[in-house]
C-alpha cells in the first residue's frame, strides 16, 4: 500500500504507537507468563497495570481526536475510534487470560495455550510495525497480510486445542477452565485482525482521495 500523503497531528499518531508498544509488552509479558506458569503467576499483576495504561492511551486518544477541529489525521473520527477500541481489546482479552488463570487455580498451563500466545506475540509485533507506518509513510501491506496469516493460524491452535480437551477423557471442570481461556486468548488475537481491518479501510479511503 502506498504511503499517506497527509500531515497528520503527530500527537494523536504517537498515542497509537504507543497503543502499539503497550500491546507488544501485553503479548510478551502473557506469552512468558503461560510459559512458566505458575512459577511466575505474579506476572498476572503486570497485565493488570498494562491494562489500565492501555485505558489511558485509549482515553488521550479519543479525548485529542473528538476535542478539537484542528487535529489532522489520516482518518476521520469514527476510523481513529474503532481503531483505538480495537487496540484496546487486544490489552483487555490478554489481561483476561491471567485473570482466568488465577480466578479458577489453574494448576499448570498447557502447550498449545503457550502456542497460541507465540500467535499473539507475532500478531502484536506487526500491529506495533504497521502503527509506526502511519507517521513513516511507509507501506502497511506485508504487515497486515502478516497479522491475517498469524489470526488464520491462531484460529488452528484454538480449534485444536479445545477438541482434544473433549476426546481426552479431561475433567469437565478442567474443560470449562480452558476453554474459556482460549476463547479469551483467540479473541486477543482477533482484535489484532480487527486492527488490521480498520487499517485497511483507512488505506484503502486515503488512496480513493487522492
Amino acid at each position: 500500500m502506498a504511503p499517506f500523503r497527509r500531515e497528520p497531528d503527530e500527537r494523536l499518531l504517537g498515542l497509537l504507537e504507543e497503543s502499539g508498544r503497550n500491546v507488544q509488552r501485553t503479548a510478551l509479558l502473557l506469552r512468558d507468563l503461560l510459559a512458566d506458569y505458575p512459577e511466575r503467576a505474579t506476572l498476572a499483576q503486570d497485565l493488570r497495570l498494562c491494562e489500565q495504561e492501555g485505558d489511558r492511551i485509549t482515553h488521550d486518544f479519543i479525548h485529542r481526536l473528538n476535542g478539537t477541529r484542528r487535529v489532522r489525521a489520516p482518518f476521520d473520527a469514527a476510523e481513529g475510534y474503532r481503531l483505538a477500541t480495537a487496540l484496546d481489546d487486544i490489552v483487555d482479552h490478554s489481561e483476561q487470560v491471567g485473570d482466568t488463570l488465577v480466578l479458577y487455580g489453574v494448576e499448570a498451563t498447557m502447550e498449545s495455550a503457550v502456542d497460541l500466545a507465540d500467535v499473539l506475540v507475532g500478531a502484536s509485533e506487526q500491529v506495533a510495525h504497521a502503527l509506526r507506518c502511519l507517521r513513516t509513510g511507509t507501506g502497511l501491506s506485508p504487515h497486515l497480510v502478516e497479522i491475517h496469516r498469524l489470526e488464520n493460524e491462531g484460529d488452528r491452535i484454538r480449534r485444536d486445542a479445545v477438541a482434544s480437551l473433549f476426546v481426552s477423557g479431561t475433567d469437565p471442570m478442567v474443560v470449562i477452565r480452558w476453554r474459556d481461556i482460549f476463547e479469551s486468548l483467540e479473541a486477543a488475537v482477533d482484535a489484532c485482525e480487527t486492527v488490521a481491518h480498520a487499517l485497511e479501510g483507512i488505506s484503502l479511503r486515503d488512496h480513493r482521495t487522492r
